[in-house]
């Protein structure tokens, strides 16, 4: 079994940010592989205005992933999936050689209540929750904690997830790292435009595990 994250999000664009924490998370989780899921659209984000398009931000996370063990993939567009239940159902399913691990920040786990079946989701398979400045005291104090609290993990037994039986919850603390993609966009309001024209990108369904999903 290959101990695989996975790490969802806009990616709007990839930044520094995410590959410190990424790069944080494999070695605290001891990860043969993390893969970022760049959503075709968050349904807690519908509507926003500045969600540059799926090929830019797939393209700038590909490049942001280079040389570490960590695959950019828009495997959800290719599978139709919009809710993170159902696409762990699909993957779990998919890749019975592998052996997955949920993780998000902090920021997340505090409208994670608001997640569609998130009880579920954290009886499929086990989350890691990465800390963020800021975030970590309201989310602990969040609706969803009132029942996940009673299945949370060591944090010094993190490498030991494997073994672990959902719902399993770990609390990881790394070196803040305060970049993010709202002051990327700020910074370079036209940024997907290093990124274009779309067709002189790899298509959604053609990144590497997307591929491996045919195979």
């Amino acid at each position: 079994m290959i101990p695989t994250g996975l790490l969802g999000g806009s990616f709007n664009p990839a930044h520094r940010g995410h590959r410190h924490v990424s790069l944080s998370a494999i070695r605290a989780l001891d990860l043969g592989e993390l893969w970022w899921l760049v959503s075709p659209g968050n349904p807690l984000k519908a509507g926003a205005s500045d969600m540059a398009p799926l090929a830019a931000r797939l393209a700038s996370a590909r490049t942001m992933a280079r040389r570490a063990p960590i695959r950019a993939t828009a495997i959800e567009a290719k599978l139709g999936t919009r809710y993170t239940i159902d696409t762990l159902t699909h993957l779990v399913r998919r890749y019975p050689n592998r052996q997955f691990i949920w993780l998000m920040g902090a920021d997340n786990l505090g409208q994670f209540h608001r997640w569609k079946d998130w009880r579920r989701i954290a009886s499929l398979v086990p989350i890691a929750v990465i800390a963020r400045p800021g975030y970590d005291r309201p989310a602990r104090a969040i609706r969803a904690m009132g029942w996940l609290r009673q299945f949370v993990r060591p944090p010094g037994q993190s490498r030991e997830w494997t073994r672990w039986r959902p719902p399993a919850l770990v609390l990881l603390r790394f070196r803040p790292d305060t970049r993010s993609a709202t002051q990327a966009r700020l910074a370079d309001p036209h940024w997907y435009l290093t990124f274009q024209p779309p067709s002189a990108q790899p298509t959604p369904a053609r990144d590497e595990v997307s591929r491996r999903t045919a195979s």
